[in-house]
This record gives structure tokens, sequence and C-alpha cells, in this order.
């Protein structure tokens, strides 16, 4: 019989491909963040930073407001999130 590694009284970790969502500060309140692995990356998206499309299999940031619903999610590349501050303040297009 094969042996388990794993104790009993140790829960299971998460096997998703996306991590679960952390809440920053953005420019208009709290910001809901979620980072999708190349696997996750399914479609094309258009990131609001650089205007430049994200390609499937690419590994990027989701965003949306935290009070939100959902409906307002934005796909950045994960540079282009990093490097959010220094852009032109408000500017999320």
């Amino acid at each position: 019989m094969p042996r388990k590694n794993r104790r009993r009284d140790q829960p299971r970790r998460p096997t998703s491909g996306a991590q679960d969502p952390s809440l920053v500060d953005g420019p208009g309140g709290p910001v809901r963040v979620r980072r999708i692995t190349g696997e996750g990356a399914e479609k094309i998206y258009r990131c609001p930073g650089c205007d430049l499309e994200i390609q499937p299999g690419t590994p990027h940031v989701v965003a949306w407001a935290d009070d939100g619903d959902g409906d307002d999610r934005r796909h950045w590349h994960t540079g282009c999130w990093n490097a959010r501050d220094r852009r032109r303040p408000g500017r999320w297009r």
C-alpha cells in the first residue's frame, strides 16, 4: 500500500490556477487584485496601462473595485500593474 505523506489534520491546499484576491489601495479606493497564471489565461484582453493586448497564456493581473460586483474588472500586464503609481493619476481607462 502506498504511503501518504500528508497528515490527516493538515488542510488541503487549493489547486486553483489563480491566487485568492487580495485587497490593495487604488486611486478610487480599495481594489481587489488577483494574479492569473499563464495556464489560466485563455482569452485576449486589452491592458488599460499600455493599451496593448494581453495574449492567451500570458500571466497577468486582474483588478476590480472592492465595493463593485466585478463588472468593472480590468486585466493588466503585471509590469503595467506594478507601474500604475508612476503613470498619470486617475487614468484607469
